[in-house]
């Protein structure tokens, strides 16, 4: 295991294991029938105040702090919160132009579109702080591989929660079909550049804050 590969795996240790802790509790909740302002059970769980998507500005901004403070911030605070900036406008605009050239919202090809949006956005904010865009891509993957296996899991037993409900009008197909196209594609892409641009933009925030404080004592 390299020296870099170390050091990313002990930071995202305890956020991975608290995200982990925060997916197995929605699940819970969905599977119980709880507050459904809690825990949204519709597709895609919209606004659900126990998710995993609330983490990302909270780790974010804590992995920068702890990357400034250990001398690995970006080189420019400028150039990195515009390279972020850039690679969060990707996906939006292009869901804008699909939706000008009258590609259905709800169709495989917009999913499509969206898909390869976030892989580019994902190499753009990448190059913003390097060290903070590898440590998030480790802690994203920490965080969606688990939801993935949860969404295989709920397609296979029709658990009835946001994991495994489709979008309305979504066509006709296998289980393992349904699983690759809204679980496993989407949970290792879109919210891969998701838990990317915003973790990194609050990374890029706590690492401005700290070169505002003195530096550590060395012994």
């Amino acid at each position: 295991m390299s020296q870099e590969t170390n050091r990313i795996g002990k930071l995202i240790f305890v956020p991975a294991v608290i995200t982990l802790a925060v997916t197995m509790l929605r699940l819970v909740g969905e599977l119980q029938g709880w507050s459904p302002r809690l825990f949204n059970r519709e597709p895609g769980g919209p606004g659900a105040l126990v998710g995993i998507a609330w983490l990302v500005p909270v780790f974010g901004a804590w992995l920068g702090w702890k990357l400034a403070r250990a001398g690995s911030g970006p080189s420019g605070i400028g150039r990195a919160t515009g390279l972020t900036l850039l690679g969060l406008a990707v996906v939006p605009l292009a869901g804008f132009l699909a939706a000008t050239a009258g590609v259905p919202q709800q169709s495989l090809t917009t999913l499509g579109i969206f898909v390869v949006a976030a892989i580019v956005g994902v190499a753009i904010a990448m190059q913003a702080w390097p060290a903070l865009g590898r440590t998030l891509l480790g802690y994203g993957f920490a965080a969606r591989v688990p939801v993935a296996v949860v969404m295989l899991l709920a397609m296979l037993g029709n658990w009835g929660t946001h994991y495994d409900v489709a979008p309305p009008d979504f066509p006709a197909m296998s289980t393992l079909a349904k699983w690759f196209t809204i679980g496993l594609v989407p949970q290792l892409t879109i919210w891969i550049w998701y838990t990317i641009v915003f973790g990194g933009l609050f990374g890029i925030a706590a690492a401005a804050i700290a070169r505002r404080q003195p530096a550590p004592a060395v012994a």
